[in-house]
């Protein structure tokens, strides 16, 4: 009896099934709650194909979350300082005036890049209220995860991300470094006495029914909450010791699995002996 020979896998970028086998090599497994961060710029691997293999591996038990920031909507923020870097006072001011209201539903997240976005505009997906530190999820808690998130607690216990490290959720970085992993911002909020800050966002403000410029419009609010920092990120990933992380290739990009509980426990010790 002749046994048939393996197919060859073909050129080209990684099919799903390819990926799904490197990704749980990783550690990946059906029933996850799983965070993702993805720069896919250059790696060959297309976000349409990664969703699918992760939401296959996950299977119906399981949640693929991904941040679904917006940075922009600030007064304070790098990517919005950018943006009106150059203009005059006037200028400025007229610009702000125009900045449109942040929608869970319509706002876009290009500074998470492309797997983000696709996960946030895939039929189903849910997505916190959040106007800057949204997240978009997929799956069986995903509705449930993103629900209530208070404008005054970006990533603290009662965001998703608090959701997640409470519930066992796990992070995969595909091409990204530690300058991204958003679960060391939780280890912000439990250091004792943290320090606080202001925000400034533009949120949708109900008009009464009949005033002219459609149901919402945009007003800016304060709102204080913890100083977040990610200056140290770098730093505080090359503390965080390997027998907490499986490290390999997804696609042909450098990947990184770990607990956020890990994470966030390792980053809190840094934190408490490291910052003054």
């Amino acid at each position: 009896m002749t046994v048939p020979a393996v197919p060859a896998v073909p050129p080209g970028p990684p099919g799903r099934y390819r990926l799904a086998a490197q990704l749980r090599l990783l550690g990946v497994r059906p029933g996850q709650r799983l965070l993702v961060h993805a720069a896919l710029g250059g790696t060959g691997l297309r976000a349409e194909t990664l969703r699918d293999a992760l939401r296959g591996l996950l299977g119906p038990h399981g949640t693929l979350v991904v941040p679904a920031f917006t940075m922009e909507n600030s007064l304070t923020s790098t990517a919005h300082l950018t943006r009106v870097a150059g203009l005059g006072e006037n200028e400025t001011a007229a610009f702000r005036a125009r900045m449109p209201p942040f929608d869970p539903a319509r706002t876009p997240c290009p500074g998470m890049g492309a797997f983000a976005e696709l996960v946030r505009t895939t039929p189903g997906a849910a997505r916190s209220d959040h106007p800057q530190s949204s997240f978009a999820a997929l799956g069986a808690d995903a509705h449930r995860l993103c629900a209530e998130h208070r404008t005054e607690n970006h990533l603290g216990e009662d965001s998703p991300l608090g959701k997640l490290c409470w519930e066992g959720g796990q992070v995969l970085m595909i091409n990204v470094g530690f300058s991204a992993c958003t679960a060391f911002h939780l280890a912000e909020y439990r250091i004792p006495k943290p320090l606080l800050r202001m925000y400034d966002c533009v949120v949708k403000v109900n008009l009464p029914e009949g005033r002219r410029g459609g149901p919402h419009e945009g007003a800016w609010t304060r709102y204080e909450d913890v100083a977040l920092d990610d200056g140290d990120f770098e730093e505080i990933g090359r503390a965080f010791p390997d027998s907490l992380m499986r490290r390999g290739r997804v696609g042909g990009a450098s990947a990184v699995f770990f607990s956020i509980q890990h994470a966030v426990d390792h980053a809190l010790a840094w934190m408490t002996e490291n910052r003054r």
